[in-house]
């Protein structure tokens, strides 16, 4: 087992998902709750992912936070360095590619609040901010435990989009699934095997947890209803 992979990789996933929770909620907001007409086109952006090659999509993150890129210079004037094969190029590449498997969930889980209750708090007077502190999150907060736990599994098991974005420097941008990778290369299989079966076993209980806890939400979170 490569430890330094393993730490890097649980530090990468664990960055993602605060990230996401900050940016996802208020996508999945506008997305479960948005009546504009064009609204499929964001949905079709954020889907992307799922069905994009990962090397096309890594491909194309790598092009844009590149040193010919505007954003990519940007990012060289302010920090002295390109982002590109950088822990920080990986934390980029991995929101991007795991953006729907936060949203979607939420999305879901916000869409399925039952309107009248949302109509009752609006008649109340209470603020949209307050709706959604008081109502709609603790309703969704299963969705929410779901989108998280996809993220972080789904972060754990990246290989193409961490490849082509962050190459393979150790304890750097190696993480378990380039490990395994290069294990696989030098013909090291018993190391590759062991290292697969973690990742096998961790992905596994996290979707049982997942299943599990989504049956015991209310418990979890008492304002739920």
């Amino acid at each position: 087992m490569d430890w330094i992979a393993l730490l890097l990789t649980l530090k990468l996933a664990l960055i993602v998902c605060l990230v996401l929770l900050a940016l996802g909620l208020p996508i999945a907001y506008w997305v479960a709750f948005s009546r504009w007409r064009g609204k499929f086109l964001v949905e079709a952006v954020v889907t992307l992912p799922l069905v994009l090659p990962p090397t096309v999509l890594g491909f194309y993150i790598l092009v844009a936070l590149g040193p010919r890129s505007l954003l990519g210079q940007l990012w060289t004037a302010v920090f002295g360095h390109p982002l590109p094969f950088t822990f920080g190029g990986l934390v980029v590449a991995s929101v991007l590619y795991s953006l729907p498997f936060m949203v979607q969930p939420v999305a879901s889980a916000f869409a399925a609040v039952d309107p009248r209750l949302l109509a009752a708090s609006s008649t109340l007077g209470v603020n949209a901010l307050g709706t959604f502190r008081r109502l709609i999150f603790p309703l969704s907060f299963s969705g929410i435990l779901t989108g998280l736990v996809l993220t972080f599994a789904h972060t754990l098991g990246e290989f193409g989009v961490v490849l082509m974005v962050g190459g393979n420097l150790p304890g750097v941008t190696r993480t378990l699934s380039v490990s395994i990778y290069d294990r696989v290369q030098a013909l090291d299989y018993a190391s590759a095997g062991a290292t697969s079966l973690f990742l096998l076993v961790l992905s596994f209980a996290m979707l049982a947890m997942v299943y599990g806890l989504n049956r015991n939400a209310r418990t979890l979170w008492p304002g739920a209803r």
